[in-house]
């Protein structure tokens, strides 16, 4: 396609979703389509830099006591911080104490500003609108031009029978617990559901799937998750939908390892729980003070709340890294298994300790742990011998290097970017 086309993108306000959407976005302006992100608030002057247009929206009315300029998903970023103690429960308990209210207030964003993007589709006339969400908009859905849904947590949002429920973190081939945890989720949420589904069909679109949040398009879904981890042999798509292994950006800066993890001895790791997860100042101070009494050096992404702990002496870090230049020259990666770092860290090879905090973190821990792509520790309960013992067995273990190397290479052989970009030109078509 030579023409130009504008392209509308919607993602979540986080870092993952609206990550994978810049390395897709990417793609397509450097063919020379129009970008405009409808994304949160929060993000105002951090994509206009990187050549798409900025027409955002709030999902909630304004803070009088927020002073300035918020950081990138401040929104989550205080919401997941009032919540944190919920990460201490186990999955099935969370349901009722994080989970559910995590969905509501998606919802009430959703409500909040579906007169905006109505608003924006009409000033922005796009030829393809694209959410990366997990939840509707019917704003979207109804503008009159294809719609397609990205979908970049865990792939058991699609839910499938043989497949472990969503949010759990449960085994695959062990089905202990599956039924009651389906049936927790049914109770705790169906008549939020039944609520929703009402509102979405007021404003004019289908209604839900059962128990569902957001809409399958009919034009083109896609989904983020490499071959190696995916849950492609017990839960076939039907043909809207296409897999990318990997959806890496270019647009982060150029790193250099700075003093003092450039030299010395030990490995190299990274380490990070994400925008949200790092917000847990306790939890990062733990792991700072266990890492420190280990051989290797660390890179830090500290995140929002940087300023309220130090790092050790073995250790670099910043409130923000650019992660899709750190990784590569790391030996491991310690992370949340968000769905982000989890895909970028499989892009570039490299085995992972995964400590997981909420949501699909715990489908992505455990898929990682029973495909042998790293290990799965309990974040709050591991003890000191459990971390330091994971991370040798995985730096030791040279046939898991090379699994994990052969497996980045495939992955970027795949370009996802310009797959999707591709099937993003095709429906705009």
């Amino acid at each position: 396609m030579t023409d130009q086309r504008t392209i509308l993108f919607m993602p979540e306000s986080a870092y993952g979703p609206t990550n994978n959407c810049i390395g897709i976005a990417n793609v397509l302006r450097d063919r020379g389509h129009r970008i405009v992100f409808a994304a949160e608030r929060s993000w105002a002057g951090r994509l206009e830099p990187l050549g798409f247009e900025e027409d955002l929206v709030d999902l909630a009315p304004a803070d009088p006591d927020a002073g300035g300029e918020q950081d990138a998903g401040q929104f989550w970023t205080d919401f997941i911080t009032e919540t944190a103690p919920e990460f201490r429960k186990p999955t099935i308990e969370q349901l009722a104490t994080f989970v559910q209210p995590t969905w509501q207030a998606l919802i009430d964003g959703a409500k909040f500003c579906e007169p905006q993007l109505r608003e924006i589709i009409d000033r922005t006339r796009p030829d393809v609108v694209i959410e990366d969400n997990v939840n509707c908009f019917p704003a979207l859905v109804t503008a009159g031009v294809p719609f397609v849904r990205i979908m970049s947590c865990n792939p058991l949002e699609v839910r499938g029978i043989d497949l472990p429920p969503v949010f759990s973190g449960y085994p695959i081939h062990d089905t202990t617990g599956w039924t009651d945890f389906r049936a927790e989720y049914d109770r705790t949420h169906r008549a939020m559901w039944s609520a929703y589904d009402e509102w979405v069909r007021s404003c004019g679109a289908p209604g839900l799937p059962d128990l569902d949040f957001i809409h399958t398009s009919t034009d083109l879904n896609l989904y983020l998750y490499p071959e190696v981890v995916d849950y492609t042999e017990h839960r076939p798509l039907d043909p809207t939908w296409h897999r990318l292994d990997s959806s890496v950006r270019t647009t982060d800066e150029a790193f250099e390892l700075p003093e003092p993890v450039r030299s010395g001895d030990g490995a190299l790791i990274y380490l990070s729980l994400g925008s949200l997860g790092s917000a847990d100042v306790e939890l990062m101070r733990r792991l700072v003070e266990v890492l420190s009494r280990t051989p290797h050096r660390y890179i830090v992404s500290k995140g929002p709340r940087h300023e309220q702990y130090e790092l050790a002496d073995n250790m670099w870090g910043d409130h923000q890294v650019p992660q899709t230049n750190v990784i590569p020259q790391c030996d491991l990666v310690i992370t949340h298994a968000g769905n982000n770092t989890t895909t970028e860290s499989l892009h570039f090879g490299k085995p992972m300790i995964a400590l997981p905090l909420f949501w699909d973190q715990y489908d992505n821990a455990q898929r990682i742990d029973e495909t042998g792509f790293g290990a799965r520790l309990d974040t709050y309960r591991f003890t000191d011998d459990q971390l330091h013992g994971a991370i040798e067995r995985l730096l030791g273990d040279g046939a898991l290097r090379d699994r994990s190397a052969a497996a980045g290479t495939m992955i970027r052989a795949r370009r996802g970017t310009h797959v999707a970009a591709d099937l993003l030109e095709s429906v705009g078509r």
